[in-house]
C-alpha cells in the first residue's frame, strides 16, 4: 500500500479505531525490536515504516483532540 491510500484509510477511522492501530503498532514495533536484538530480522526497513505508521496515527489523534478543545472551550464561554 502506498504512503497515499494508508493515510487516507488512516483519515477515515475513529479515534476508537485509531488507538487500537497504535496498540498494534507498538506491539509490532517491541516484536520488530527484539529480533534486532537477537539479529534474527531480515527487513530492517520494516521498523522505520512502523515508526512512522505510530508518528501518523499519533498525529492524527493529536489533530482530533486540539479540534475538540477549542469547540469545548467556545461552549464554555458562552455560558459564562
Amino acid at each position: 500500500m502506498k504512503r497515499t491510500e494508508a493515510k487516507k484509510a488512516l483519515a477515515g477511522k475513529s479515534p476508537v479505531e485509531l488507538q487500537a492501530e497504535l496498540e498494534a503498532l507498538l506491539k509490532e514495533q517491541f516484536g520488530l525490536r527484539m529480533q534486532v536484538a537477537t539479529q534474527q530480522i531480515t527487513n530492517t526497513a520494516k521498523l522505520k515504516d512502523v515508526r512512522r505508521g505510530i508518528a501518523r496515527v499519533r498525529t492524527l489523534l493529536a489533530r482530533e483532540a486540539g479540534a475538540q478543545a477549542p469547540a469545548a472551550q467556545g461552549k464554555q464561554g458562552a455560558r459564562a
